[in-house]
């Protein structure tokens, strides 16, 4: 798939995973709508990128037709999307002085991470199954999990709850879409820099990043952008979640 002159969608590209994503693309001649709720940092990516920002609730589907309806008047049919909107919360199952886990929190991770991730593509392809087909495809999905997925830590249980369901999903849809020529892959990250790390001192920066045995550093967010970029232009690519880890597989703490 030729990317130049196409137009991508994606959320959370106001910083981080989705911010790196979004530049790759628009480097490459991508038209790119960034959604975020993060309104001032995505304005700036999306000016920085020639792109368009829209003010995003990926939980709410009003919010999220109003997006795709908005990058579609000025972008044409969006052929990829890449779901970066997310949040890590941590909180133990039974806390101090046994304190039982508040519903609101895990509620409100599902509801991002898994819910948003499935609201967003399922409006997305909705739209783009209506394409013509460029070449033997309509376009691709790429959704983001992470090694929580398979490895979550004491006090992930929400946070690897909500990135096991877009693990889980990814074969279905990438099933289901297939009638239609579009694609569904997801990226399992390990410890990467993005802005949730960046609050860390320096040396617990360093000390999260000799955890990967190899390379002994924290992933860049270019390099996940890369990945989306193999993904883009292997057809053959379907129905999988790729770790992105450099072998880490994390421990119990």
């Amino acid at each position: 798939m030729n990317l130049e002159g196409l137009a991508a969608i994606v959320t959370g590209g106001a910083s981080g995973l989705g911010g790196a994503t979004a530049e790759m693309l628009g480097s490459r001649g991508v038209k790119v709508t960034v959604l975020d709720l993060q309104e001032e940092a995505g304005k700036q990516k999306a000016e920085a990128i020639g792109g368009l920002f829209v003010r995003t609730d990926v939980t709410s589907e009003s919010s999220v037709r109003d997006a795709l309806g908005t990058a579609e008047r000025h972008h044409g049919v969006a052929r990829l999307l890449v779901n970066c909107a997310g949040i890590a919360p941590a909180m133990k199952t039974v806390g101090r002085e046994y304190a039982t886990h508040p519903l609101d929190p895990f509620r409100k991770a599902v509801e991002i991470n898994l819910i948003g991730t499935f609201n967003v593509l399922s409006q997305f392809a909705a739209a783009l199954a209506q394409a013509e087909p460029l070449g033997e495809e309509r376009g691709v999905i790429v959704n983001t999990a992470s090694v929580a997925a398979y490895d979550g830590q004491v006090g992930q249980a929400a946070y690897a709850a909500s990135k096991g369901g877009v693990v889980a999903l990814t074969l279905p849809v990438a099933r289901d879409l297939a009638q239609h020529l579009i694609r569904v892959v997801t990226i399992a990250p390990g410890i990467f820099w993005t802005p949730m790390l960046a609050g860390l001192p320096q040396a617990a920066q360093d000390s999260l990043g000799t955890q990967v045995p190899h390379p002994s550093r924290l992933g860049r967010p270019e390099e996940y952008a890369d990945l989306v970029a193999a993904i883009i232009a292997n057809p053959m690519l379907n129905g999988e979640t790729i770790r992105l880890d450099g072998a880490i597989r994390m421990a119990p703490r």
